[in-house]
């Protein structure tokens, strides 16, 4: 009895660390079910995606979908640029975290819970998104009547239709495009 309750007391200490996980901890269901899988963006993807942005400290760069955070982390680890994480997947933003802890950066990314087609995006001069075609799409009224002219918008991989992209790159395989929102 006496083992079982010092077994008991280690395993409870165990699950009260932070980032400690055991067969007790849960995760909360999304709020709905994510329109994507995650699949995460390679470095160098990454890279060029915040160089073709021209990202500075003076940048917000909100990343729509952020999976483990990896955008926002590299502005803020790299250029120093304050960074937005936006995820409706709990076990993504629980990875979002442990990213931005991991790297020291959460006085610069701040990482949040939610819809990104219900989020204020208004304060981003910097948007990074690696969704699916029709998302892209369905998010541009979104973007369009949100974001100040002059914002810069890059996507991994997926295009917004009709909107031509200002620049398109190949990386290592992967296509990269480049959008400024316009003067109204």
């Amino acid at each position: 009895m006496r083992n079982r309750l010092l077994a008991l007391a280690i395993t409870l200490v165990v699950v009260a660390l932070p980032g400690a996980t055991s067969a007790f901890a849960q995760t909360a269901a999304p709020a709905r079910r994510p329109d994507v899988i995650f699949v995460p963006t390679p470095e160098a993807v990454v890279e060029a995606m915040l160089q073709v942005a021209n990202v500075t400290k003076s940048d917000t760069v909100y990343d729509l979908g952020c999976g483990d955070g990896r955008i926002p982390v590299t502005a803020a680890r790299k250029y120093g640029a304050h960074g937005v994480c936006f995820d409706i997947d709990p076990v993504r933003i629980a990875e979002a975290n442990e990213n931005v802890a991991k790297n020291k950066v959460s006085n610069l990314v701040k990482v949040v819970e939610g819809d990104l087609f219900t989020q204020d995006l208004s304060g981003a001069s910097v948007i990074t998104l690696y969704l699916l075609p029709s998302l892209n799409v369905k998010l541009m009224p979104k973007l369009m009547k949100e974001l100040k002219p002059g914002t810069r918008i890059v996507s991994h991989a997926f295009d917004m239709g009709d909107w031509k992209p200002e620049k398109e790159l190949d990386v290592e395989g992967r296509k990269v495009y480049f959008w400024t929102i316009p003067k109204r």
